[in-house]
């Protein structure tokens, strides 16, 4: 690529066809110095590389074995991780090494911000709710510091932990990091412990990312988020509130694993509890030669009948003479422990150390990222034949307490035992270098990895064995001895024991009287309750999680109070947990049983095979677990009668949300036409009244309250063949008797997008485009007056602004823009609330749907919604520039230059009001406007039609306009002296009628000539004289002529 790039660069540096020939000369030579710098400095260049460790630990072990100590350490973003720079010879060349860490996973899955509260839908609707993937806040830091250390960089090596798990959290880096530099190189460092020779093997053999192994952790976080929020959601929000005086505050979490998990635990008790003992019965013969007593066991064993055992105990009193049948003496060994893997030493660290799983892993992981073991979650319990183990010996022969036993495991050759298990990732773990610096539990631990991997290096242990069968009255009875002649493993391995039993020499057809002979009694007991160990081993065999999550599940049902541990390590199942378990029994379930987890893990494995397809694993899984969340929810009154034993009599339980375990009610509506990111989804608000809310609540507050005579609301399977974009779900609604139009049935299906004319004015339907999206706003029930939207459109030079005047940055426009004022909200013809055939004074409006917002071809210059002048055509939004009282004030202007109507309206002034004032012309749609469908989904805003509080139709005594029609009533609400005054106008729409106007409340006849001009008020204050008002600035003392703004 180096040598591409400069000879691309020496094609460049040749003389242009302008260089004349006598300076070309020159022109070369200049141009040769300069290609040789460069060619230096791009050749001569260090490779720079980022590496990205786990931890912060291994990050700082592996960069003081590749820097041999020499590393340069310096602070990242993130104070819990460093950086570490070095230089190293990695692919063929000096590199700058840059080595920083993680904190394990950065990024997190959850759902959606319309799905994460946990009212916001029936927890059904999980199983298919939109998911994303995200770097949480707390690790922002982290996330910066790659961006920041990657720019520059050439290559990526992530050296996170060889497993499942190390593989997703690399693909986040790798994520991360092409989002700065998507060209950047990729390498993976498969290691299995942080020594010097395995970190040189891993640089020397680098390979690319195992992505079918991520996408397997990718399924199986997505699968335990869904079924465990799902389940989780459903046993909390119904058991709180059947069983308040217990479960108020409780979490009541539900896990794939966590639930086979604690069906272990029940289960055991439950053999225990109902185990019922047996007496049984047994002959003993007892034998004291040379001060050594022999005990002789029956080989019938016992007998559970009393009679049948004393008749034959009657028999050996009678004839008490023991005669020797047979003597036989073999060789007996006590086979050395298997390499350790992480089952192993979860158990062995149970019970021999009584450290719990947890605490076990946790230290074993700070072991090896100080390099003092290997990685400790591995499946292998067999070393491979490449691997020296002479030098991991040699390590430990410098201990004082099994040192020289290392030095005889040395000298003879170490020669492991090998088990039958490998996941080819990684080996048996064992110590790759000593110390004996640690202390507590990080000692005792360490202490037992070193014992058991030498134990397992050394040999088996070697004894003779001696059995010796007599006979008595017939019946035949067997001694063993054991005497030990070497103990090899045992001498570094205490853990184990293997004592001796020694017996006296007996020879075949000896004859000698028993010391006693013995009819005993005894009762058979019940299996024991399960250990951690135990749990852990029953996990193993039917699949449950994996050996690096075995701990994690079990400490999730104690954190839950599923189960306790008793003093002796036992686990024993709380009420809540037998309650849990025995419900989902009663619905003949398998949620308590192994078989659903441990499809999924045989699932997982063949992904990471690639014998699966990781989304056809998804669908299925999911469809699996979803069936039975279903019918769990249907039959959810099992589980209450499950845990009335144990939490007393349960309360009717109303479902508010849980629904009955299909999606209706839950279904997205539509796409919400605020925020275009969320959904729309109808909904039953506390008070019993219905509501349709953007699922992004708070961050959006789109909604639309229905009236309380809306008894009943369901969204509807059936599609708006008007609405656009995008599907738009119809309702179906059931009206109070009374409440609406008489020609209008109880039951209606409709669509509240806007198009529906009938449900627009009815439900007083609100345009929710106008709402504020940020939390700082509120809902708007019923009808009033919404927020108004900044306008920004702009004219000439002059500076933007928005409706109310405020001044935002200029925005170049090439011609005059029209300017949108804000929006005015009108009245349905029937008020939320009253029955039809009740008077309301505002009776008579066009009313937006919840979706009215500008088409994709309506632009920005649409002429909907506008101030219209008196010439019919749209007015033009200008800024005061001039110094005065009013600069800056937006104002309306005529759009015609030259033979223009000279009409003007301030823009902030109470025109944007929802009443229609004389005197001042209030935003109107144009005419042609006018006739479309002013509810539809492409109609710009709400129409602005003054508001009214008098009736539409023409008073039957009532003048006629300049149309010869008859006029129209309307009643003045602007704040003022003619507030409540009627009047009269032309009643054709804005630009198509008359400029008519007559008073209503005069006796004296109307004028042809009566119009009003805008900017202008007719009125004279209650016939009073008032100052004449300057047009243009309103101000008194002065006419439009004089203005000062003109000059």
């Amino acid at each position: 690529m180096t040598l591409q790039r400069t000879v691309q660069f020496q094609k460049l540096l040749r003389p242009p066809s302008f260089i004349s020939a006598e300076h070309g000369d020159q022109f070369l030579r200049v141009l040769d110095v300069t290609r040789r710098f460069w060619y230096r400095g791009l050749v001569m260049r260090p490779l720079r590389i980022l590496n990205v460790a786990e931890k912060n630990d291994a990050a700082k072990e592996l960069s003081r074995i590749m820097s041999r100590g020499h590393s340069f350490r310096r602070e990242g973003l993130s104070k819990f991780n460093k950086i570490y720079e070095f230089d190293y010879n990695i692919l063929g060349s000096n590199a700058k090494m840059v080595m920083t860490s993680l904190s394990g996973h950065m990024m997190t899955l959850d759902f959606t911000a319309s799905h994460q509260k946990w009212y916001s839908c029936a927890p059904v609707a999980l199983f298919s709710a939109p998911v994303t993937k995200y770097v949480g806040e707390s690790y922002l830091p982290i996330k910066r510091t790659l961006e920041r250390e990657v720019r520059g960089c050439q290559v990526l090596i992530i050296w996170t932990d060889c497993d499942r798990e190390g593989e997703n959290i690399g693909f986040e880096v790798i994520t991360v990091c092409q989002n700065v530099c998507p060209n950047i190189q990729i390498y993976r460092a498969k290691f299995s412990e942080i020594t010097p020779g395995s970190v040189s093997r891993a640089v020397q053999n680098l390979v690319e990312p195992d992505l079918l192994q991520s996408q397997a952790v990718d399924v199986r976080m997505e699968l335990d988020l869904r079924i465990g929020a799902a389940f989780t959601r459903f046993q909390t929000l119904r058991l709180q509130k059947v069983f308040p005086d217990v479960l108020k505050d409780n979490l009541i979490s539900y896990g794939s694993c966590q639930f086979p998990t604690l069906g272990f635990v029940v289960e055991r008790y439950k053999q225990v509890q109902q185990f019922v003992p047996e007496v049984f019965y047994k002959i003993k013969v007892s034998h004291e030669m040379e001060e050594t007593k022999v005990d002789f066991s029956w080989k019938r064993g016992r007998l559970f009948h009393r009679l049948p055992c004393l008749v034959i105990y009657q028999m050996c009193l009678e004839n008490p003479t023991a005669k020797v049948l047979t003597t036989s003496s073999r060789p007996k060994s006590k086979w050395r422990p298997l390499p350790l893997d992480t089952v192993e030493l979860e158990k062995l660290a149970s019970r021999k150390l009584k450290i719990n799983s947890k605490e076990t892993m946790k230290i074993a992981e700070k072991l090896y990222n100080q390099g003092f073991i290997s990685y400790p979650r591995t499946e292998t319990n067999m070393f491979p034949k490449s691997l020296d183990l002479r030098p991991l010996v040699q390590n430990q022969t410098v201990d004082g307490n099994w040192g020289a036993f290392a030095a005889r495991v040395l000298e003879r050759g170490p020669s492991p035992r090998q088990g039958n298990k490998t996941d080819n990732a990684h080996p048996p773990i064992h110590p790759t270098k000593h110390t004996n610096n640690l202390q507590g539990n990080e000692k005792r631990l360490y202490e037992f990895i070193v014992r058991h991997f030498l134990a397992c290096c050394s040999e088996d242990a070697k004894g003779q064995e001696t059995n010796v069968e007599i006979e008595i009255a017939g019946e035949k009875f067997t001694a063993t001895g054991l005497m030990i002649i070497a103990r090899n493993y045992l001498e570094v391995y205490p853990y184990d024991r293997w004592s001796d039993k020694t017996i006296p020499v007996y020879n075949q057809g000896e004859e000698f009287q028993p010391s006693s002979i013995e009819m005993i009694d005894g009762e058979t007991k019940p299996p024991p309750l399960l250990t951690e160990a135990d749990l852990i081993g029953l996990m193993e065999k039917h699949g449950i999680g994996t050996d690096a999550t075995h701990a994690e599940h079990i400490e999730t049902i104690k954190n839950r109070c599923y189960v306790g541990v008793q003093q002796d390590g036992t686990f024993l199942p709380g009420q809540l947990g037998m309650g849990l378990v025995e419900g989902y029994d009663l619905m003949g379930f398998e949620l308590s049983k192994p078989r659903l987890r441990s499809e999924l893990e045989a699932d997982l494995k063949r992904i990471c095979e690639g014998t699966r397809n990781k989304d056809d694993v998804l669908v299925e899984q999911i469809a699996k677990y979803k069936e039975q969340f279903v019918q769990a929810v249907q039959e959810a009154v099992k589980l209450d009668q499950a845990l009335r034993p144990y939490f007393g009599d349960p309360q009717e339980f109303i479902d508010e949300v849980l629904g009955s375990g299909d999606e209706r009610g839950t279904e997205p509506m539509r796409l919400c036409p605020r925020c275009k990111t969320e959904q729309m989804v109808l909904k039953k608000t506390k008070d019993g009244s219905y509501m349709v809310g953007c699922q992004g609540y708070p961050r959006c507050r789109a909604s639309i309250f229905f009236p309380k005579f809306v008894l009943e609301a369901s969204v509807d399977e059936s599609l708006c063949q008007q609405c656009q974009p995008g599907d738009v779900h119809q309702i179906r609604f059931k009206f109070k008797r009374g409440s609406v139009p008489p020609m209008m049935p109880l039951d209606y299906k409709g669509c509240v997008g806007g198009c529906d004319g009938t449900l627009t004015e009815l439900l007083d339907l609100k345009d929710l485009t106008r709402l504020p999206t940020e939390s700082g706003g509120s809902h708007t029930r019923g009808s009033g007056r919404q927020t108004p939207q900044p306008s920004y459109r702009g004219n000439r030079g002059n500076r933007l602004t928005t409706g109310r005047g405020q001044v935002v940055p200029n925005r170049p426009a090439a011609t005059p823009q029209v300017a949108r004022p804000p929006a005015q909200r009108g009245r349905g013809f029937q008020p939320a609330g009253q029955s039809w055939g009740q008077t309301s004074g505002n009776n008579t409006s066009f009313a937006g749907g919840f979706n009215q917002f500008p088409s994709a071809g309506s632009g920005d210059g649409g002429d909907e919604n506008c101030v219209v002048c008196t010439c019919g055509q749209p007015a033009m939004l200008l800024t005061v520039k001039k110094d005065g009282p009013n600069q800056g004030r937006p104002f309306y202007k005529c759009s015609n230059r030259d033979n223009g109507c000279g009409f003007f309206l301030w823009a902030d002034d109470d025109s944007s009001s929802s009443s229609s004032t004389f005197g001042q012309t209030a935003p109107l749609r144009s005419a042609s406007n006018l006739n479309r469908n002013s509810t539809g989904f492409n109609s710009d805003r709400n129409s602005t039609f003054p508001r009214t509080s008098g009736s539409l139709d023409a008073h039957e005594s009532g003048p006629s306009c300049h149309c010869s029609e008859p006029a129209v009533s309307r009643t003045v609400s602007k704040e003022g002296a003619n507030k409540g005054r009627p009047f009269y106008c032309c009643a054709k729409p804005r630009g198509q009628g008359c400029d008519f106007f007559e008073w209503g409340d005069t006796t004296e006849p109307s004028s042809a000539n009566s119009k009003f001009k805008p900017g202008r008020s007719a009125s004279t204050n209650n016939g009073g004289t008032r100052k004449r008002k300057c047009g243009l600035c309103h101000q008194e003392g002065h006419t439009k002529r004089t203005c000062p703004m003109n000059r």
